[in-house]
């Protein structure tokens, strides 16, 4: 159960680590002309429980010469949203290894 539960905490840090750092592409891109950013998509991988995912879509290219279509509010609000998530993977990862290691000290 403990692995189980560390392989979940680690799949959702990398998650969150891949969907931050795209935010932080869109906000570095802010300035390009062009620019279309891409939405990051988070699934629970098969089987249930066994961590989660993600995926990014990219808009649709309207306008070559256009201004940045990055919407600095809501990649701002995203990258909060993603560090939390990866607090909460870590949290997930320490606990983890609390039981782990309270197995390994019931065993010895």
């Amino acid at each position: 159960m403990a692995i189980a539960v560390l392989s979940s905490g680690i799949t959702g840090l990398n998650a969150a680590e891949r969907a931050l750092g795209n935010s932080a592409h869109a906000i570095a891109n802010i300035g390009t002309q062009g620019f279309q950013p891409s939405q990051a998509y988070f699934t629970e991988s098969q089987p249930a429980g066994s961590g989660v995912s993600v995926s990014f879509q990219a808009q649709q290219l309207q306008q070559v010469d256009g201004p940045s279509q990055t919407d600095l509010a809501k990649e701002t609000t995203n990258s909060l949203v993603y560090e939390k998530q990866f607090d909460f993977s870590a949290k997930v990862i320490q606990t983890a290894d609390q039981m782990l290691g309270s197995l390994i000290d019931i065993q010895a």
